[in-house]
């Protein structure tokens, strides 16, 4: 039987094959920075992958942070590999589409970077973002080191402290460490940058997160 739920999470079983002995072409640079979109990267930096709703908006918010050294959007957290668009939108891939940041810590702190993911989105809304319906929508975020997952863990707690006050649901925000993460087609990166009236679902709750501002 198919799947046709795109609001429920496709099994492994379930899910779309995609290609092992295919890659998505990837742009040599990066359209706003210049910056290189795949590594090797430089020593001492550091990478975490962001979901919060369509990747196009989410992108542009972490290119504007200064620090912030390259982004790239693609596909994360499911089981097809090399997934294309029409895949994960399908809802049979179990991917979310994600912002690959790569960061200085020297610049900018993962902190700095929880703080714009939690305020730029709203992450109790499940498997939607806004009008933005499916699981390839959800909230989510995928560490790359122990102390990521860690500060991760804790900043939500926080951030929850002040949804509640806000009168504001539960936070839904799937938070594991990294798996592989699939670049997107070549025309999703950077497209805010490649198209200024493009659509842009960001938009947070309004409740600022106080990450870095008590212990």
């Amino acid at each position: 039987m198919l799947f046709s739920k795109k609001s429920e999470m496709v099994s492994a079983e379930q899910a779309l094959p995609g290609r092992t002995d295919q890659t998505m072409p990837v742009p040599d640079v990066h359209f706003i920075n210049g910056h290189p979109l795949q590594g090797p990267w430089p020593d001492g930096f550091e990478t975490a992958m962001f979901g919060m709703g369509c990747f196009w908006g989410a992108e542009r918010k972490f290119w504007e942070t200064p620090g912030v050294f390259s982004t790239a959007v693609g596909y994360a957290g499911g089981f097809t590999p090399n997934a294309t668009y029409e895949e994960a939108c399908s809802g049979r891939t179990g991917h979310a589409e994600v912002v690959l940041v790569v960061f200085n810590p020297a610049e900018v702190t993962f902190e700095q970077l929880l703080k714009v993911f939690w305020e730029s989105h709203n992450p109790t809304q499940g498997m939607r973002q806004g009008n933005d319906m499916g699981t390839q929508y959800r909230s989510a975020l995928y560490t790359t080191t122990p102390a990521q997952l860690a500060t991760a863990n804790s900043s939500r707690d926080m951030y929850q402290e002040q949804l509640t006050a806000a009168r504001h649901g539960a936070i839904t925000t799937e938070i594991t460490p990294a798996g592989e993460f699939f670049y997107a087609e070549p025309y999703h990166q950077q497209y805010l940058g490649k198209n200024p009236n493009g659509y842009c679902g960001i938009g947070g709750t309004g409740v600022s997160c106080p990450i870095g501002l008590k212990a």
